[in-house]
């Protein structure tokens, strides 16, 4: 069985047609995801490379334990971003400036107002955010990040700019918070090298590395994992990977890091 895990390059309208290295759109198609299919040994994981060249929908996820209410079983969403390319200007919006209520916030989905009420953070490369379920985000335009998320494909838009897809207002107003993001909690600036812890759980942990795993992160890492290279090559069970994909490894012992590799790590968490 291979390491490397499938990619699938999924065109949409807001995607680009020019993407950061090491990848690139086939002519003539705009790229707006890159997803590694979860392996059976991790399924409750998905990592995915987001590109914009428009702001996406202003959305909001439900928890595990508001979807186990729903009936419909453990598929909460929470996700975190590292953003890997910033055009100047480019912003991520992630809670509100003001607290806001239920109806209020119903009213500014509706109009189209609650865009201007969201917090937009100004992005480059480095700074990374993460969302916990119930919080209101939009991804900008002109971002380009990685996101390692819970495999879950429930996403309520409230808004979309007027473009024709579907909304769904009654169950995102179900779960979603009119809160400010707490931005001493969730935001963090990576530094490109250097080892870094950047999700604690409780649902996954992801860690940066640069070159072999201290005995820490090891601990952290005691079964099978997700190996994303950003700098170098990396062997998993005696395949190359290159940065740009993203493989499983049963064990860190399965992989060969080098000196100046900078890898990030992921699993997740047993519920």
């Amino acid at each position: 069985m291979m390491a490397a895990l499938p990619i699938r390059q999924v065109e949409k309208p807001w995607g680009k047609d020019v993407l950061p290295a090491p990848f690139a759109a086939p002519e003539g198609t705009r790229i707006g995801e890159i997803w590694f299919e979860p392996p059976p040994e991790l399924p409750e994981l998905l990592v995915k490379y987001i590109f914009t060249s428009e702001k996406l929908s202003v959305q909001v996820h439900p928890s595990d334990a508001q979807t186990l209410a729903r009936g419909i079983g453990r598929q909460g969403k929470e996700e975190c971003w590292l953003i890997v390319a910033a055009e100047p200007g480019a912003t991520l919006g992630i809670g509100f400036d003001t607290a806001i209520g239920e109806d209020e916030l119903r009213a500014a989905a509706l109009d189209g107002s609650i865009e201007d009420l969201m917090t937009w953070h100004a992005v480059k490369p480095g700074d990374f955010f993460y969302i916990p379920a119930n919080t209101v985000h939009a991804i900008g335009a002109g971002v380009s990040l990685i996101e390692v998320q819970q495999n879950s494909d429930i996403t309520y838009r409230l808004f979309d700019y007027g473009r024709p897809r579907e909304l769904h207002l009654e169950e995102g107003m179900a779960v979603a918070q009119g809160e400010p993001y707490d931005l001493g909690s969730w935001n963090k600036a990576v530094p490109s090298r250097g080892s870094h812890v950047l999700v604690d759980g409780p649902l996954f942990l992801l860690d940066q590395i640069e070159g072999e795993p201290p005995a820490e992160t090891a601990a952290r890492f005691p079964e099978a994992l997700l190996v994303i290279p950003r700098e170098g090559d990396v062997i998993v069970a005696g395949e190359t990977i290159a940065p740009g994909g993203c493989a499983l490894a049963h064990a860190l012992n399965d992989v060969v890091f080098g000196d100046e590799t900078v890898c990030l790590l992921a699993r997740g968490c047993p519920a």
